[in-house]
């Protein structure tokens, strides 16, 4: 699990850009308020100027001064002295949505992907939306059917930014009815836990736990108590069978530690679990 001190800040896509910008508001405050210097990283997208101006909007009407974006369109952008510096000059580098294997193709092994890495573990905060927030893991969701039961053969996996670790992360969960790619996730790699996060909704990861925001959940799949699966024994397309597995549902105000695997409910009145 991650254990860095910078936070990650892992939106399910869909944030509000218009009302109260719950989420939104808390990446400038984790960011540094008024002083925050954020990038906008349009790297995922294959609509840079567009994604990156409406983000640029959204965070100057929060209040940020210094908010820009930077593109990221072949590799050797991604290794050029401009990229190293605008990472270094950022309390913030917030990742947009689009295609998650963007991401990872056009950074993975750069020199921006060691600064980012290294700029994280000094205190960098992370933040990505949608394909954002997918890539944030070392193993993430490349593709998959959506509104359909756990199955063999219907998700697609790969490596990621790496993050934090342990953990398979999907986005948009409740809204495009995604349960099962993630179960199925899970069923390949049970030692993962399952992250399925609400559009409108966050977990902010701070070293080993991480706390959620917003409108909607944070589902937690954890395979660690499995007692059988059929995985072995079925093919392509075939229903999976999957017993003993543990589901925890987060609204806001709840939390969870990544290493003990146990929830952390934070509601007066409440006990912890």
């Amino acid at each position: 699990m991650s254990t860095r001190s910078g936070k990650l800040v892992i939106i399910g896509g869909a944030e509000d850009k218009k009302h109260d910008m719950t989420i939104l508001r808390e990446v400038v405050r984790l960011a540094g308020g008024k002083h925050a210097r954020i990038v906008v990283m349009t790297v995922a997208t294959e609509l840079p100027i567009d994604v990156g101006a409406e983000y640029i909007e959204v965070f100057d009407t929060i209040g940020v001064a210094d908010v820009r974006m930077f593109d990221v369109s072949n590799r050797e952008s991604a290794n050029a002295k401009s990229a190293i510096k605008a990472i270094e000059d950022a309390t913030c580098v917030f990742f947009t949505g689009g295609d998650q294997v963007r991401v990872t193709k056009l950074l993975g092994g750069t020199k921006m992907d060691a600064a980012l890495h290294e700029r994280h573990e000094s205190g960098l905060l992370l933040a990505g939306t949608s394909a954002g927030a997918s890539m944030m893991s070392s193993t993430m969701i490349v593709s998959g059917v959506s509104e359909t039961n756990p199955k063999v053969g219907i998700v697609e996996m790969a490596p990621g930014m790496e993050f934090i670790s342990g953990v398979v992360i999907d986005q948009h969960f409740a809204q495009r009815g995604r349960f099962g790619r993630l179960f199925s996730a899970v069923a390949q790699y049970p030692h993962h836990l399952g992250l399925g996060i609400d559009e409108n909704t966050a977990m902010v990861v701070d070293g080993l736990e991480f706390s959620v925001i917003g409108a909607g959940a944070v589902n937690v799949i954890d395979a660690g108590a499995l007692t059988h699966s059929n995985i072995e024994d079925v093919r392509n397309g075939d229903d999976l069978a999957l017993c003993g597995i543990h589901v925890h549902i987060l609204p806001s105000g709840y939390g969870f530690h990544l290493r003990d695997r146990t929830p952390i409910a934070r509601r007066r009145g409440v006990d912890n679990e």
